[in-house]
């Protein structure tokens, strides 16, 4: 077995992944501390997408090891990501616009007793990881009704209810205004601040 750095929260040695004729990833090797912060740049193809997409469980790697805080670990689905603290955020939003924000946090783990929905209980606990972002969004109000940018926070908020560890945004700047860039920089650096 090789050995592994237990700074690194998240290690990949030699992984490969091929698809019909392509080789979308040959022997990446990627170590990543807690609260640091890691931008992924190259051209369309260079494998960026396919890499977010093993972490995230999406795709299965070919060859090669993932390391996670020092263990060894099989990124199955994107189930066992979430489970071991792995969150992804895509370009293309998966929020439903005709429910709360709370309830996007939320959507199928809402608090409940005797089967019904504890909504204040789910309010409190949604402006709690606003609060812990530094953020001020109504989490009462539709998704609909927010901005881009306001949805993407509402995202990364989703992403901390599962007590993410590794949030991997794809391209979180490419609809957003400077100023929406400005708040999402200091999203990221109060996250960094977490050790996430």
């Amino acid at each position: 077995m090789m050995q592994q750095n237990h700074e690194n929260i998240l290690q990949l040695k030699k992984v490969n992944k091929e698809f019909p004729g392509v080789k979308a990833l040959s022997d990446v090797d990627l170590y990543i501390r807690k609260g640091e912060v890691h931008a992924l740049i190259g051209e369309n193809g260079a494998g960026k997408s396919t890499l977010m997409k093993i972490l995230s469980g999406a795709y299965k790697k070919d060859s090669g090891i993932i390391y996670f805080e020092g263990k060894e670990v099989d990124i199955k689905s994107p189930k066992s990501a979430e489970e071991l603290g792995i969150s992804i955020i895509y370009q293309e939003l998966n929020l439903v616009n005709g429910l709360t924000v709370a309830e996007n946090i939320f959507l199928g783990r809402q608090p409940r007793k005797n089967g019904i929905i504890l909504w204040e209980k789910m309010f409190s606990a949604a402006e709690e990881l606003f609060s812990q972002l530094g953020i001020n969004i109504d989490v009462r109000k539709k998704v609909s009704e927010l901005s881009i940018a306001q949805q993407q926070v509402v995202e990364i908020a989703k992403a901390i209810s599962y007590k993410a560890r590794i949030v991997i945004m794809d391209e979180p700047t490419s609809s957003l205004t400077q100023q929406e860039i400005n708040i999402l920089f200091s999203i990221i650096t109060k996250l960094k601040q977490q050790n996430v």
